[in-house]
Protein backbone atom coordinates (compact mmCIF):
# COMPACT_ATOMS: atom_id res chain seq x y z
CA UNK A 1 0.00 0.00 0.00
CA UNK A 2 1.11 3.63 -0.92
CA UNK A 3 0.28 6.17 2.13
CA UNK A 4 1.14 8.96 1.13
CA UNK A 5 0.39 12.96 2.18
CA UNK A 6 -2.83 14.95 0.21
CA UNK A 7 -0.34 18.27 -0.85
CA UNK A 8 1.67 15.81 -2.50
CA UNK A 9 -0.70 13.83 -4.46
CA UNK A 10 -2.16 17.46 -5.55
CA UNK A 11 1.53 18.69 -6.47
CA UNK A 12 1.59 15.81 -8.92
CA UNK A 13 -1.87 16.46 -10.18
CA UNK A 14 -1.53 20.16 -10.63
CA UNK A 15 1.96 19.20 -12.38
CA UNK A 16 0.04 16.56 -14.69
CA UNK A 17 -1.97 19.15 -15.78
CA UNK A 18 0.53 22.35 -16.48
CA UNK A 19 2.24 19.63 -18.67
CA UNK A 20 -0.88 18.49 -20.59
CA UNK A 21 -0.98 17.38 -23.57
CA UNK A 22 2.25 16.20 -22.92
CA UNK A 23 3.45 13.55 -20.11
CA UNK A 24 4.49 14.85 -16.78
CA UNK A 25 6.92 13.19 -14.89
CA UNK A 26 8.98 13.14 -11.55
CA UNK A 27 9.95 11.43 -8.40
CA UNK A 28 8.88 11.68 -5.00
CA UNK A 29 11.84 10.92 -2.67
CA UNK A 30 11.71 9.85 0.93
CA UNK A 31 14.04 8.82 3.92
CA UNK A 32 16.37 5.63 3.13
CA UNK A 33 14.27 2.63 4.22
CA UNK A 34 10.87 4.19 5.39
CA UNK A 35 8.65 3.64 2.42
CA UNK A 36 7.69 7.15 3.04
CA UNK A 37 7.21 9.93 0.69
CA UNK A 38 8.11 13.00 1.49
CA UNK A 39 10.17 15.42 -0.97
CA UNK A 40 8.21 16.46 -3.99
CA UNK A 41 10.42 16.29 -7.03
CA UNK A 42 9.08 17.48 -10.33
CA UNK A 43 10.96 16.40 -13.64
CA UNK A 44 11.08 17.63 -17.03
CA UNK A 45 9.87 15.14 -19.07
CA UNK A 46 12.81 15.23 -22.04
CA UNK A 47 10.66 13.58 -24.74
CA UNK A 48 8.31 16.65 -24.85
CA UNK A 49 5.65 14.16 -25.85
CA UNK A 50 1.62 12.86 -25.28
CA UNK A 51 2.21 9.71 -25.53
CA UNK A 52 5.65 8.73 -23.36
CA UNK A 53 7.74 10.47 -20.92
CA UNK A 54 11.84 10.49 -20.56
CA UNK A 55 13.68 11.70 -17.38
CA UNK A 56 16.86 13.39 -18.86
CA UNK A 57 19.53 11.72 -18.09
CA UNK A 58 22.22 14.44 -16.94
CA UNK A 59 18.71 15.60 -14.40
CA UNK A 60 18.22 12.02 -12.99
CA UNK A 61 21.85 11.49 -12.28
CA UNK A 62 22.23 15.21 -10.39
CA UNK A 63 19.14 14.00 -8.80
CA UNK A 64 20.59 10.56 -7.61
CA UNK A 65 23.54 12.45 -6.37
CA UNK A 66 21.31 14.34 -4.36
CA UNK A 67 19.57 11.56 -2.83
CA UNK A 68 22.26 9.98 -2.02
CA UNK A 69 23.93 13.34 -0.33
CA UNK A 70 20.40 13.37 1.72
CA UNK A 71 20.32 9.58 2.70
CA UNK A 72 16.96 9.47 0.41
CA UNK A 73 15.38 6.92 -1.68
CA UNK A 74 12.50 7.33 -5.19
CA UNK A 75 9.36 6.17 -3.08
CA UNK A 76 7.21 7.37 -5.44
CA UNK A 77 7.86 7.38 -9.14
CA UNK A 78 4.95 8.80 -11.27
CA UNK A 79 3.95 10.19 -14.70
CA UNK A 80 1.01 11.23 -16.81
CA UNK A 81 -1.17 9.76 -19.23
CA UNK A 82 -2.78 12.19 -21.40
CA UNK A 83 -5.48 10.22 -23.53
CA UNK A 84 -5.22 6.77 -21.36
CA UNK A 85 -6.10 5.43 -17.62
CA UNK A 86 -3.50 5.55 -15.58
CA UNK A 87 -2.29 1.73 -16.30
CA UNK A 88 1.38 1.30 -17.13
CA UNK A 89 2.28 0.77 -20.29
CA UNK A 90 4.77 -1.89 -21.86
CA UNK A 91 6.86 0.98 -22.27
CA UNK A 92 6.48 1.86 -18.84
CA UNK A 93 7.44 -1.49 -17.61
CA UNK A 94 10.07 -1.64 -19.35
CA UNK A 95 11.69 1.44 -17.99
CA UNK A 96 10.41 0.64 -14.51
CA UNK A 97 13.95 -0.03 -12.72
CA UNK A 98 13.28 0.56 -9.15
CA UNK A 99 11.40 -2.60 -7.71
CA UNK A 100 10.84 -0.74 -4.26
CA UNK A 101 9.28 2.34 -6.14
CA UNK A 102 5.59 2.64 -5.99
CA UNK A 103 4.98 3.33 -9.69
CA UNK A 104 2.20 6.22 -9.58
CA UNK A 105 0.11 7.36 -12.71
CA UNK A 106 -2.33 10.11 -13.19
CA UNK A 107 -4.42 10.04 -15.77
CA UNK A 108 -5.75 13.60 -17.38
CA UNK A 109 -7.76 12.30 -20.24
CA UNK A 110 -10.73 13.85 -18.57
CA UNK A 111 -10.56 17.66 -18.13
CA UNK A 112 -13.39 17.76 -15.28
CA UNK A 113 -11.21 15.19 -12.94
CA UNK A 114 -8.30 13.39 -12.81
CA UNK A 115 -7.55 9.24 -12.40
CA UNK A 116 -4.60 8.31 -9.79
CA UNK A 117 -3.07 4.59 -9.50
CA UNK A 118 -0.21 2.86 -7.63
CA UNK A 119 1.61 0.16 -8.59
CA UNK A 120 4.51 -2.02 -8.19
CA UNK A 121 6.34 -3.30 -11.09
CA UNK A 122 9.07 -5.85 -10.91
CA UNK A 123 10.32 -8.23 -13.24
CA UNK A 124 7.91 -6.80 -15.84
CA UNK A 125 5.12 -7.88 -13.59
CA UNK A 126 2.62 -5.05 -12.97
CA UNK A 127 0.83 -5.61 -9.31
CA UNK A 128 -1.91 -2.78 -8.70
CA UNK A 129 -1.92 -1.53 -5.06
CA UNK A 130 -4.14 0.58 -2.75
CA UNK A 131 -3.68 4.17 -2.07
CA UNK A 132 -3.73 5.82 1.24
CA UNK A 133 -4.33 9.86 1.02
CA UNK A 134 -3.81 11.02 4.54
CA UNK A 135 -3.35 14.93 5.90
CA UNK A 136 -0.62 14.32 7.24
CA UNK A 137 1.92 10.99 8.66
CA UNK A 138 1.40 10.63 12.34
CA UNK A 139 4.11 10.38 14.87
CA UNK A 140 4.53 7.93 17.52
CA UNK A 141 5.51 9.24 20.54
CA UNK A 142 8.49 7.61 22.06
CA UNK A 143 10.20 10.01 23.36
CA UNK A 144 12.32 13.30 22.94
CA UNK A 145 13.44 11.53 19.49
CA UNK A 146 9.63 11.09 17.89
CA UNK A 147 10.27 9.14 15.25
CA UNK A 148 7.51 9.12 12.15
CA UNK A 149 5.27 6.23 11.76
CA UNK A 150 4.88 4.26 8.65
Amino acid sequence: MLKIRRDLVDAMVAHARRDHPDEACGVIAGPEGSDRPERFIPMLNAARSPTFYEFDSADLLKLYREMDANDEVPVVIYHSHTATEAYPSRTDVSYASEPNAHYVLVSTRDPEKHEIRSFGIVDGVITEEPIEVVESYRFAHTGPDDVPEQ
